[in-house]
């Protein structure tokens, strides 16, 4: 079966050639203003050059990355693992519509970036029409919208929601035949209890809300996690100084900003060994979460430029290229 990717990861290789590299970053960040950052990009297949319309060159981008994906693969469920999150994301967006009794479209993700029809979600919160969700939602759908309209407390709806979406995550990859979709997942989770659990620390969150926000994985354990994060920010370095993510903690001691990085930069490390895959899935999958990456910086460089951040300041933001 190894043939049918020969065809796919060529394609994905010379995609490759049009990734930004570490040098078109630097100029972007290094650029005067915000207007001259999206000359540069134009200049790069990206948008129009138009400063006004940012959210529509950066959709398209995403749209150009899923369409091109879907050109060499018959079966693009072999991803959703990718377009969970977004699932989830429009989820608790209608969770809270239902509840506040308030449409905002605007914070809805589109249908290309989930595996849920948008609309089919909201119609399904909304008329409690639970069934018509993926059967590993409607628990969640369900409760969430009860612990929103019964307690008004729109952060514990949420962690709920987020722990199954990191559950479902982890499940998928699993189930993947792929190493670089089992890394994808078991990073993510791992990565977002970590960031959970320092944020209910601070917050002085007790166990009891700290079982409910963390998802299990395979290389933490959430219960000593829970029992530090609940005791203090130290007891949580100690328990981390013990994992595999011990390299993590002076970046968490600087910033969860910092931190975040880290784990982004982490993933892309973990996915270069995928070029000299060739016959497998994972130069794709790596091909996605490498212009997922790459999006993503694009946003942090230009918002840093119309906020008018310095250049350090934005630098110190910036993932790891790919290329």
């Amino acid at each position: 079966m190894a043939e049918q990717y020969i065809y796919a990861v060529a394609r994905v290789r010379s995609k490759e050639l049009k990734l930004l590299t570490g040098q078109v970053f630097d100029a972007l960040v290094s650029a005067a203003s915000a207007q001259d950052a999206v000359k540069i990009l134009a200049d790069h297949g990206w948008g129009d050059g138009d400063i006004n319309r940012i959210d529509e060159m950066l959709q398209a981008e995403r749209e150009k990355t899923w369409s091109f994906i879907a050109e060499l693969v018959p079966d693009m469920s072999v991803f959703d693992v990718f377009l969970y999150a977004g699932d989830y994301h429009n989820l608790k967006a209608a969770v809270k519509e239902t509840a506040r009794m308030e449409r905002r479209d605007s914070v809805f993700v589109g249908k290309k970036e989930c595996t849920v029809d948008p609309e089919l979600m909201r119609n399904a919160v909304r008329d409690r029409d639970f069934e018509a969700l993926p059967k590993e939602m409607r628990d969640v759908a369900r409760d969430a919208l009860d612990a929103l309209l019964h307690t008004g407390d729109g952060q514990m709806s949420d962690i709920m929601i987020d722990k199954a979406a990191l559950t479902r995550i982890l499940a998928a990859g699993k189930k993947s035949d792929s190493d670089i979709l089992r890394t994808y997942a078991e990073l993510t989770v791992a990565c977002a209890d970590i960031k959970a659990a320092i944020r209910a620390c601070l917050m002085k969150k007790d166990r009891s809300f700290l079982d409910r926000a963390l998802a299990p994985c395979d290389t933490l354990d959430i219960g000593e996690l829970a029992l530090a994060a609940s005791e203090s920010v130290d007891a949580v370095y100690e328990y981390l100084s013990r994992t595999v993510y011990s390299d993590a903690i002076p970046q968490i001691r600087t910033s969860l900003s910092a931190f975040e990085r880290w784990c982004d930069n982490l993933l892309i490390d973990k996915i270069r060994p995928e070029i000299h895959h060739p016959f497998t899935i994972g130069p794709l999958a790596a091909y996605i979460l490498a212009r997922e990456n790459e999006i993503k910086c694009v946003r942090m460089i230009l918002s840093g430029k119309m906020n008018d951040l310095s250049a350090d300041s934005i630098r110190e933001r910036v993932r790891d290229s790919y290329v």
